[in-house]
């Protein structure tokens, strides 16, 4: 479990589509320095989010640390599109002392956006993003929480038709993430907000359980309102 709020900004080292080490099990892994700050209380197995993206600690020293990365991160994130000399946010899994200061963030990207226009608003900056799979813009309302490259951040708007969506970054959050590094077009990872997909799902099973029950109370509404219908027609 995450907060969302960004520790650090690394930088990435190394990006191998086939690591042989022992580590790196013939996978793809990724290595991050400058990463001092976050590597004091590190283990191996410990999680880090990258970007957003909660990845397992594989090898560590004191001022780089390795991850592997599944087919699914490489689908699911811009975790891919990384080069050597790119800088990342980090953030490691929170403790049981720690204040939470954005909002609960799992680190398990859902899909990505693009940055489609960035304005100026006084010392903000106010972007907005073009989301790639358009099931997830159900997920994202006015004044909602949303993780973007593990930022925590607030939505100001949202178009639900055409998969858009905005925030507004103050200054001290611009001069400690990364966005204001991307460029338009650039991909950003999002998370949305757990609570909405929840919600959801227990909707979904409820009115499934009731269908399938005759003498539920929403057949038997279903019931009385079709023979309402039926009477008005006679």
């Amino acid at each position: 479990m995450f907060t969302g709020i960004v520790e650090h900004i690394g930088t990435v080292q190394e990006f191998l589509q086939l690591d042989t080490s022992e580590s790196g099990g013939n996978g793809v892994s990724l290595t991050i320095s400058n990463a001092t700050p976050i590597l004091g209380d590190c283990h191996i197995g410990d999680s880090i989010a990258i970007n957003g993206t909660c990845l397992t600690v594989t090898e560590f020293n004191k001022d780089t640390f390795k991850v592997g990365l599944a087919p699914e991160t490489l689908r699911r994130t811009n975790l891919g599109d990384l080069t050597v000399g790119d800088k990342v946010n980090l953030e490691r899994a929170v403790g049981g002392d720690v204040r939470f200061g954005g909002h609960y963030v799992q680190g398990h990207v859902d899909t990505t956006a693009k940055i489609a226009k960035v304005e100026k608003d006084g010392n903000a900056l106010n972007y907005t993003f073009q989301i790639s799979d358009l099931a997830y813009i159900n997920y994202i309302v006015e004044k909602g929480f949303i993780a973007i490259d593990g930022t925590s951040l607030t939505i100001t708007h949202v178009n639900h038709s055409l998969g858009t969506f905005g925030i507004s970054m103050i200054e001290h959050t611009q001069k400690n993430v990364v966005m204001t590094l991307k460029k338009i077009g650039d991909l950003v990872n999002i998370e949305v907000d757990l609570t909405g997909k929840l919600i959801e799902k227990q909707v979904e099973l409820q009115l499934n359980s009731q269908i399938q029950n005759e003498k539920s109370p929403l057949v038997s509404l279903i019931h009385s309102i079709i023979e309402k219908k039926l009477d008005s027609l006679k």
